[in-house]
């Protein structure tokens, strides 16, 4: 199996943080080309610049620079922008001040620029100010300590994500394909006692359960008629079964991608919209909506709604009175360091998946038509990375054994849809993305199994028998139990072939070890084609 190099992480988490840059921070620059054209060519010299700088023998030893980079990160950093706009112009003026006392003080300056560094909303525009204004041996150092930490944050995630709350954390075993992570307990589980339990990213009915309007088009709690709450101008004929489900669905995604409203909260400024701009949003919005409707399926509706997540994730950051604590309902995230919801995608498998060539500009005409510029965030390229992490890593939500009455597919059993849920894709009502399940492996006899005991989206990992600090945490991505009138051959032939198509490698669990022992007519080995 391929591994992204850390290098390659780096650069990934540095053009999302150049795309947020581009969408939320900055009005001025968001609407002017040259400046944006000077800014790319500006970014070239400053590398080549940090390129030499590092190659230099500093005054000031990695150890000093790291102990006082960490010294740095404890500090509170200001929350609403007018505080982080005094913190930044007090701090670049005592960094000027001690660099005019001499040597000795080369350290103390360095460390009030990068503190300015922190909270610049962009850090490449800051580094050609520092460039050209900073003593070179005080850039050197805050050069140096950029490089620390954006190395130390992306090794690190691991010490941070999962929170310990969780009761697990992610572990790295070396096979002959490469090094694999699962999820392992750091404490002692009886068997049927609550693992842990998580909110989805984003959700998704199956097309059938929309149209029907009988879930919660949010938390996917089945709802009375009655009591459901509908907007008759919404394109997606959402339903949901309370106002709480709808304000949150709107403040993490509808607002952008289904509604005419302001995509931004009234905190970032954006051009009022004229008629001709609110009529584009509306036949970008019904030309996605139709090509949702004409496929149906979930993965594209997963992607736009964890894009738009993502944007309103990292605009909430923005706000003032923003803690940095989140919602009672908010995905797993990091415990202890900041990370964005691209760096937790960054590191999940995910399988190669092939796109129908409109689905990419589609999305990305809804994106642009709400934001000026976000639609080049969304290329062919991005698309399929982002369907192919989906498609490894969704889960099916079943309520108890699931239903019986899914509507049968149209298209080749290669080509349907595939969650991980022991119950079977079929018996599904929809689907849900997390950040933490997306780690456990699949095994035909499995450690836990997810419930949604709650009737919503929020997945519940319940332990299948009594599990030891250190144990693995396994779920079965497919139905693993012999059905009536089935042989122990056929039953591990279905369960292997399930997996082969939705997830694109062959089980080696120590159930299909084991059977493979006594089993003539063997299923053709499947080559592992996923990828991390």
């Amino acid at each position: 199996m391929s591994s992204r190099t850390t290098t390659a992480v780096v650069a990934g988490a540095a053009v999302a943080g150049l795309v947020a840059y581009a969408v939320y921070f900055d009005y001025k620059r968001r609407n002017d080309a040259e400046f944006r054209k000077r800014l790319r060519k500006e970014k070239k010299r400053v590398d080549k610049s940090i390129a030499s700088s590092s190659a230099q023998p500093s005054a000031v030893s990695a150890d000093s620079l790291r102990e006082a980079l960490e010294r740095v990160k404890k500090e509170e950093v200001p929350l609403s922008p007018a505080e982080r706009e005094n913190y930044f112009m007090s701090q670049v003026a005592m960094g000027e001040q001690l660099a005019l006392q001499g040597p000795d003080f080369q350290l103390p300056a360095a460390l009030s620029f990068y503190r300015a560094l922190r909270v610049y909303p962009s850090p490449v525009e800051l580094m050609v100010i520092y460039e050209k204004t900073v003593p070179e041996p005080i850039f050197k150092m805050v050069i140096q300590m950029t490089n620390l930490d954006v190395t130390a944050k992306v090794q690190g995630y691991y010490n941070y994500f999962p929170p310990k709350s969780t009761g697990v954390e992610i572990r790295t075993e070396d096979t002959p394909e490469g090094p694999r992570k699962y999820v392992a307990v750091i404490k002692d589980f009886k068997k049927g006692d609550l693992i842990y339990k998580e909110y989805p990213i984003v959700t998704a009915l199956d097309a059938d359960i929309q149209s029907a309007g009988t879930h919660c088009s949010h938390c996917l709690r089945l709802i009375e008629s009655s009591i459901s709450i509908k907007s008759p101008s919404d394109p997606l004929s959402s339903t949901y079964c309370s106002k709480a489900c709808q304000l949150l669905s709107k403040s993490q995604s509808h607002n952008l991608l289904f509604t005419t409203e302001r995509p931004l909260p009234a905190e970032i400024p954006m051009d009022p919209p004229t008629p001709e701009t609110l009529e584009e949003r509306r036949k970008a919005q019904a030309a996605f909506v139709a090509y949702l409707q004409k496929e149906g399926k979930a993965g594209p509706l997963l992607v736009a709604r964890f894009v738009a997540r993502q944007i309103a994730f990292e605009t909430l950051k923005l706000m003032p009175g923003y803690t940095g604590k989140p919602d009672e309902q908010h995905f797993t995230d990091s415990e202890g360091e900041e990370y964005m919801l691209t760096d937790h995608m960054e590191r999940l498998r995910y399988i190669e998946a092939d796109l129908p060539k409109e689905e990419a500009p589609l999305l990305a005409k809804v994106l642009g038509s709400a934001v000026a510029d976000l639609d080049k965030f969304m290329t062919d390229e991005h698309m399929a990375q982002l369907r192919g992490k989906i498609a490894y890593n969704v889960y099916g939500v079943c309520f108890g054994g699931g239903r019986n009455d899914k509507p049968a597919p149209t298209q080749r059993p290669e080509d349907v849809e595939k969650t991980r849920t022991p119950y079977g894709t079929s018996r599904q009502i929809g689907s849900a993305f997390y950040t933490l399940s997306s780690y456990l492996t699949h095994s035909c006899r499995p450690s836990a199994h997810p419930s949604f005991s709650s009737g919503t989206a929020q997945i519940h990992i319940i332990a299948d028998r009594d599990l030891k600090q250190g144990d693995e945490v396994t779920v079965a991505f497919v139905d693993v139990t012999q059905h009536e009138g089935e042989s122990d051959v056929e039953c591990r032939r279905r369960r292997r072939i399930e997996l082969a198509r939705g997830w694109k490698f062959a089980c080696t669990c120590q159930r299909c070890s084991e059977e493979a022992k006594t089993e003539s007519n063997e299923v053709a080995t499947q080559k592992d084609e996923t990828n991390v």
